[in-house]
């Protein structure tokens, strides 16, 4: 199967997997001495937790790439757009999918129950993956839909925390199309 999509795409796609696989190994080579890390309560505890975070992590990507399909017209790379999506989700924040993906470090620290990746390596990842939204991912729609882009940051927030915001970034995954 060949999936046509853009080189800046794969490339924060490879980098983002290559920061969760690195900050897991660094995280658990850290915490092998700890005590918390080899505390049983610990793992089922954070375990749950970290199954809860990825799943709305997963939700909001969901959510948001349905949406997001709406901006795409004609044959164009996969993960791509050609349209400005300021519908569902998108009207409440401009990236919705991002604003979930950056919780899946927090997800994967609770999950592995890594103090280190917890407290340390997880919020570094979150961190850099909102400047990569700020500066790239701002910088492209910007340039591809320009004065349209203009207006629409001017009237939606980049991330909101409004109730009835993440109740739809969160919602259940619907495979109609509502």
């Amino acid at each position: 199967m060949h999936i046509k999509t853009s080189v800046s795409v794969i490339i924060r796609i490879v980098l983002w997997f290559f920061l969760l696989i690195g900050g897991a190994f660094f995280s658990i080579k850290v915490d092998s001495h700890s005590t918390l890390f080899h505390s049983f309560l610990f793992h089922i505890t954070s375990g749950i937790i970290g199954v809860i975070i990825i799943v709305f992590a997963f939700r909001a990507a969901g959510n948001g790439g349905k949406e997001l399909t709406k901006g795409r017209v004609g044959n164009i790379p996969r993960l791509e757009t050609n349209k400005l999506v300021t519908s569902g989700i998108y009207s409440c924040m401009r990236h919705p999918m991002l604003f979930g993906l950056a919780l899946l470090p927090l997800g994967l620290g609770f999950l592995l129950g890594s103090p280190t990746f917890i407290t340390f390596t997880a919020p570094l990842e979150m961190l850099f993956i909102i400047i990569m939204v700020v500066i790239f991912e701002e910088m492209e729609v910007k340039k591809k839909f320009s004065q349209e882009y203009e207006q629409y940051k001017k009237e939606v927030p980049m991330i909101s925390f409004e109730k009835k915001c993440l109740q739809k970034l969160f919602q259940a995954y619907k495979s109609t199309n509502s």
